[in-house]
């Protein structure tokens, strides 16, 4: 599909003039011309999408068609919000751009306010042979990740998101490269912007923050199905550094708030998660446990058998 002037007026209107009330129709032009790619429920070979916020917003959204733990994520917003990031909270003051690591947990919250905007999803995938995401800090743990941005910061990342939009919709052979370059421009420019400042560590206790933030990065590696074959998160070391907190810290914030330790917490979900797949999948004993991150069958029994007194296999088959 091809994407016309009209078009990229349309993102300038709906993120610069953020006038949509007025003529009565937020956006519709706008969404109509993203109908084609938002209904997507996953993307196939390019592992590159572009979607608008407006579906996902207001009293009724519509579900993400996609699974949000698969893709990083760049969006470019006009509004307030506050963003819960590892065990951060930042709030969102006018414009924004912000990057998500699938690995990272990250939640909108007090959101209302957003006006509207447009963001891209892509996997690793995308950028095989092609870059190391460790080196760049917009998405690293303990990086800066929500950036506010000036008139002229905002003019150049819409620009920039304009050409994704364009390229997208081109016919060129190599446009993928194109994408992958203008991806790498958003990044850079953000990485050039002063960090935002505006931490907030009040509303939320700290313990509590954490933990929450824990249990949404240990939940989202589940369930085990076809798409998401393994958990890449199995110590409590891994969390701490996602989370970017010292892993005694952790240790401390969950103890606290649960009353229970790190390795418990994960414990206990890889207990629940074996027992639906032993009841519920045909997969063999060895491919769950290695799914759930034991390297040998054996480990995975002793695992089992300490935490509820029967193997795996006495398991299925009661």
């Amino acid at each position: 599909m091809k994407w016309n002037a009209f078009t990229k007026l349309t993102i300038w209107h709906h993120l610069i003039e953020c006038d949509m009330e007025k003529n009565g129709h937020k956006g519709s032009f706008y969404t109509q011309k993203f109908e084609s790619i938002s209904g997507k429920v996953k993307l196939e070979n390019e592992h590159f999408d572009l979607f608008t916020l407006d579906p996902f917003l207001g009293d009724n959204p519509a579900p993400i068609p996609y699974d949000q733990r698969d893709y990083y994520k760049i969006m470019l917003f006009k509004g307030k919000a506050k963003v819960l990031y590892a065990d951060k909270v930042i709030e969102a003051k006018q414009q924004v751009l912000s990057f998500s690591n699938p690995l990272i947990p990250c939640k909108w919250i007090d959101k209302e306010e957003i006006k509207g905007g447009v963001y891209c999803i892509f996997d690793k995938e995308f950028f095989h042979h092609f870059a190391n995401f460790s080196e760049y800090s917009v998405f690293q743990p303990g990086g800066n990740h929500v950036f506010e941005l000036s008139a002229e910061q905002l003019e150049k990342s819409v620009a920039l998101f304009e050409q994704l939009l364009d390229e997208l919709g081109s016919d060129y052979k190599h446009k993928y490269d194109v994408l992958r370059t203008t991806v790498f421009e958003l990044m850079h420019l953000a990485m050039k912007i002063e960090p935002s400042s505006s931490t907030q560590s009040k509303e939320v206790n700290a313990s509590q923050r954490i933990s929450s933030m824990f249990l949404e990065l240990l939940e989202r590696q589940f369930p085990i199905n076809d798409s998401h074959k393994s958990i890449a998160l199995r110590t409590a070391s891994d969390f701490a550094r996602q989370l970017n907190v010292h892993v005694n810290h952790l240790n401390r914030a969950l103890k606290q708030a649960t009353e229970k330790t790190t390795s418990e917490l994960i414990a206990d979900r890889l207990l629940q998660e074996s027992k639906i797949l032993l009841r519920h999948s045909q997969h063999d004993i060895s491919e769950i446990g290695y799914s759930l991150g034991f390297s040998e069958a054996t480990h995975f029994s002793n695992f089992f058998k300490k935490h509820t007194e029967i193997s795996p296999s006495q398991f299925r088959n009661v």
